[in-house]
């Protein structure tokens, strides 16, 4: 049986006011149900456009797109309940703690405080924050700050989460968790985007990746098969810059 699929995106296009050239231009793939689906890129390649377009952040110049089976368009109010998103910008509150942070962000979603107390308690102890619960997120580390920024997205425990860079500044232990925990909400259920320019984290967790550049999709496959396609290539960091160059990106 075929999986479901839970991200639909026809010939999506973005141009942006005042530019000629599209951020992003007739792009089109498919998510399936219960995948992490990988989305690489150089810089400028369309990829945080693409991801803004996904959540309403942004409106799309032309094209579709269909989350659950429901149009972006027509149904965004059921829409923005299915998706969880996590930016690469902290968007924490510094003078609150842990807990309350993570408390107001639940409640926006109006989810009943018994229940959101409990998701709250539980996230943070899987995460290792459990001691930190009540201390200022001003005082946390870099990558205890992501972490409180990932779970932020998970309150309400989304169909679809959409990752925009979520592992950026953190030591590799931090890294290591935050990849574990991912595979496990795959594992559960949880259908995400991730985009990254960490290709370890994407070879190692993404069950699909699509590498963009210029607005335009150049190749979408398995990291296995993407690898295995090019004879010269030993990683999905070869594959990547056979596909997009070694020259700068600004």
């Amino acid at each position: 049986m075929a999986s479901k699929t839970v991200v639909d995106v026809k010939r999506l296009s973005k141009t942006y006011k005042g530019c000629v050239e599209p951020a992003v231009d007739d792009l089109s793939f498919k998510v399936f149900d219960k995948e992490i689906f990988g989305l690489l890129g150089p810089n400028g390649a369309g990829k945080t456009t693409t991801i803004s377009t996904l959540c309403s952040l942004l409106k799309p110049s032309s094209g579709i797109i269909k989350i659950d089976g429901l149009e972006l368009n027509h149904h965004l109010n059921r829409i923005k309940m299915l998706i969880g998103v996590i930016s690469q910008d902290i968007a924490l509150y510094d003078k609150l703690t842990a807990y309350e942070n993570l408390y107001y962000f639940g409640s926006l979603y109006g989810i009943e405080k018994k229940v959101l107390a409990k998701r709250i308690y539980k996230l943070l102890d899987r995460l290792g924050l459990s001691k930190n619960i009540h201390v200022q997120v001003c005082k946390f580390s870099g990558g205890m700050k992501r972490r409180i920024n990932l779970l932020a997205g998970l309150l309400h425990e989304p169909k679809l989460l959409l990752l925009d860079e979520p592992t950026v500044g953190v030591d590799v232990q931090t890294r290591n968790v935050i990849r574990e925990y991912l595979t496990e909400l795959r594992d559960h259920g949880t259908t995400m985007i991730y985009s990254s320019h960490m290709m370890e984290d994407i070879q190692l967790i993404c069950d699909r990746v699509a590498i963009i550049d210029h607005g335009r999709l150049i190749s979408e496959s398995s990291p296995g098969d993407l690898i295995a396609k090019y004879s010269n290539c030993n990683s999905l960091e070869d594959v990547f810059l056979e596909l997009t160059g070694t020259k700068l990106r600004d």
